[in-house]
């Protein structure tokens, strides 16, 4: 099958956050491959993504308007619109707040499991000395 891209993408594992409605919706994404002209996005679920969105890659500070060529369950392949370059515009305060929060419970499911784990190895460890 020949490559219909105009630019070759290269692989990646870059955290992502798409904007739509207005910048009122937001869903956060990975972007797996990348290139100048376009990305291919995964989500945690299956979403309804809009066909125009903005694409905000936190770890280069860059916005990107996008169009979404393609969607097939969890993934969306984009095409970013030519002078589409928003520039470095960060999430709007209440979306920074949420990703904290996100963060957070995150690092606290963790936490609980951990320490779960340790509370089943310090029994086995009592069983065993018993």
């Amino acid at each position: 099958m020949a490559e219909r891209r105009r630019s070759s993408r290269q692989k990646s594992f870059l955290r992502g956050c798409i904007y739509f409605n207005g910048r009122r919706s937001a869903v956060d994404c990975l972007i797996r491959d990348l290139s100048a002209t376009g990305a291919r996005l995964i989500f945690s679920a299956a979403v309804n993504v809009p066909d125009k969105i903005d694409l905000y890659i936190p770890q280069k500070e860059e916005m990107l308007r996008a169009h979404v060529q393609w969607r097939y369950g969890d993934e969306a392949g984009i095409a970013f619109v030519r002078g589409g370059q928003l520039g470095a515009a960060p999430p709007a305060p209440d979306q920074q707040l949420a990703e904290r929060v996100a963060r957070l419970e995150l690092e606290i499911a963790s936490l609980h499991r951990m320490l779960r784990r340790l509370k089943r190895e310090v029994a086995d460890g009592a069983d065993q000395a018993a």
